[in-house]
Parts: C-alpha cells; sequence; structure tokens
C-alpha cells in the first residue's frame, strides 16, 4: 500500500468514527428528549433528522470507502453496491434538503414582523413535518434509478463503458443522453443551493442590521449576550457555509476526475471531502445550539432525581 493511500485510510478512519460518533450521540439525545415528554423547539423536529441521514451517509459511504482505502477493493457484490450506492443517494440528498430546510426555517423565524415574510411566521412551524416527510419520500423515490446503472467491482466488459468506483463501478453513459441525465439530476440540488444561498445571504443582512442598530442605541442595560434567535441564526449559517464550501469543492474534484483517468488517492480524497459536513455538522450544532446542553442537562437531572427516589 502507497504512502499516500496509508495517510488517506487514517483520515478516512477518524472521520467515519467522529462523524458516527457525533451524529449517534445526537440521534440518542433528541430519542431520549421526545420520549421524556421534555418541551422541544419546532426547529428540533429537523436536527434529528440531519444527524440520521448524516450517519447513513457515513454507512453508506464512509465505512466502505475507509475499506477500500485499507485495500479491501472487492468486499461487495452487485446487490451490495446497488443498496449502499442507492443509501449514499438518498441519504446524501436529504442531507442536502434538510440543511435548506433549517435555512429557510430560520431565515423566516428571525425576519421582521413588517416584511413580507411575516405572514408566515405563525405557520412555518406548522409546515416543518410536512415538509420533511415530502422531502424523503421525494428522494426515495427520485433515486429509484440508481440500482440500474451500479455494478459489481468486477465486471467482464469494455472499460471504456464502466465507470469504477474504487469497490463498485458504473455503466458510463454518452453524448446528449449523458448532459441530459446530469441536467436532470443537478436540478433538486441547483433548487436547494438557490434556496440555501438566498435565505443565508437573507440573515446575514438581518444580523448586519440588528448589529448596526445595536451600535447605534447606547443603553446600558442592554445585554451584552446574542439572544438565542441570534445564536441560532449563526449556528444556521455556520452550517450552510461548511456544507456549500464541502460541496462545491467536492463538486469539482469530481468533474475533473470524470475528464481524466483518476488515481486511487484522489478518488480517495473525493470521498473525504463528501464526507466533510456530515462529520463536522454535529459537532457545530453541539457547541453552538445552546438549547442541547439544557436538554442534556435536563435529562441528566431527571435520571439523578430518579435514581435518588429510588434509593430512598
Amino acid at each position: 500500500m502507497k504512502s499516500e493511500n496509508i495517510i488517506l485510510s487514517v483520515f478516512l478512519f477518524s472521520q467515519t468514527g467522529i462523524g458516527v460518533l457525533g451524529n449517534s450521540f445526537l440521534i440518542c439525545l433528541f430519542i431520549s428528549v421526545f420520549l421524556s415528554g421534555h418541551r422541544m423547539r419546532p426547529i428540533d423536529t429537523i436536527v434529528p433528522q440531519l444527524a440520521l441521514v448524516n450517519f447513513l451517509v457515513f454507512l453508506s459511504k464512509g465505512i466502505p470507502q475507509t475499506m477500500a482505502a485499507l485495500g479491501l477493493m472487492n468486499f461487495l457484490n452487485e446487490i451490495g453496491c446497488k443498496i449502499i450506492f442507492y443509501l449514499h443517494k438518498v441519504s446524501r440528498d436529504l442531507s442536502l434538503g434538510m440543511t435548506c430546510i433549517l435555512s429557510v426555517f430560520q431565515a423566516i423565524t428571525i425576519s421582521p414582523r413588517t416584511s413580507n415574510w411575516a405572514r408566515l411566521k405563525a405557520r412555518a412551524p406548522k409546515y416543518l413535518i410536512p415538509s420533511s416527510i415530502f422531502c424523503w419520500i421525494f428522494h426515495l423515490v427520485f433515486s429509484s434509478y440508481i440500482p440500474g446503472g451500479i455494478k459489481g467491482p468486477r465486471q467482464n466488459r469494455n472499460i471504456s463503458e464502466i465507470q469504477h468506483y474504487v469497490y463498485c463501478s458504473h455503466k458510463l453513459l454518452s453524448g446528449f443522453h449523458a448532459s441530459l441525465v446530469a441536467t436532470f439530476l443537478f436540478f433538486p440540488d441547483a433548487v436547494y443551493l438557490g434556496l440555501m444561498v438566498s435565505a443565508s445571504g437573507y440573515m446575514v443582512i438581518l444580523l448586519y442590521r440588528h448589529h448596526e442598530q445595536i451600535k447605534q442605541v447606547h443603553i446600558t442595560c442592554l445585554s451584552p449576550r446574542a439572544s438565542p434567535e441570534t445564536r441560532a441564526t449563526k449556528t444556521i449559517l455556520l452550517l450552510v457555509s461548511t456544507f456549500i464550501s464541502s460541496y462545491l469543492l467536492n463538486c469539482i474534484l469530481a468533474t475533473y476526475m470524470s475528464v481524466i483517468k483518476s488515481p486511487l488517492w484522489m478518488m480517495h480524497t473525493s470521498g473525504f471531502l463528501g464526507l466533510c459536513f456530515p462529520a463536522v455538522s454535529p459537532y457545530v450544532l453541539i457547541s453552538s445550539d445552546s438549547q442541547i446542553p439544557k436538554y442534556l442537562y435536563a435529562l441528566c437531572g431527571r435520571k439523578t432525581t430518579h435514581f435518588a427516589q429510588i434509593t430512598d
């Protein structure tokens, strides 16, 4: 095994372990909070879904990519490849969709009451669950084409007809058909990215105006700490910027790989970039969202009280 592949395998293994741990923590925390009957925010219906789909990204991409980086190339048969690629496509698109829903909802939440978004502020929480359900159904159906083109790692076919992805392969399209399919597949991503960029830009403008108003009003009783809405907005902006940067870098690398014959280290690098957001996002939420430590404290306090009652 080459030195660069060893280094990448260590990075992939570490990234997968860190990402699985962080997303598992969020999933278990929100399930426990829900079962305990604790009052939750509307946005808390989306955060555990984001953690779940990010966990599925590591299950379908992080673990297989790490195994391939360690030299295990033929650990999947054709059926396994179809399942893994379908699961990765659905979870990756859902991760984009849930991040988009979070950013749009937060933009509506912090919008002034005098703006055009004010009418949606009261009704927006009611739309979160239907929006997430629609997102799940859409991508489960939209990605149903994936298994048809995925092949096993070993195929006795013309090498020019097959695009290899380290541990699986995909049948190549050519000409106008390939361009049409690529445009069709990229359209949902373009819509999500457009909504996220628009919502993020709107939130940045609102935060800037709010900051300027605070600078102009010199009242000593004002608390220097940011409001919960401001902290939540900054958290969503950090999530969106992390997603867009890793997404664009991965797209650039993937486009370059489609033009030239890619070495193994470049494929592993593409996989690493694709896993950056799922690995980082839970820790951004844990460190930036003040409500998560409160949930954890409430659960720990409840368990401590329950244990004390039993021992007494």
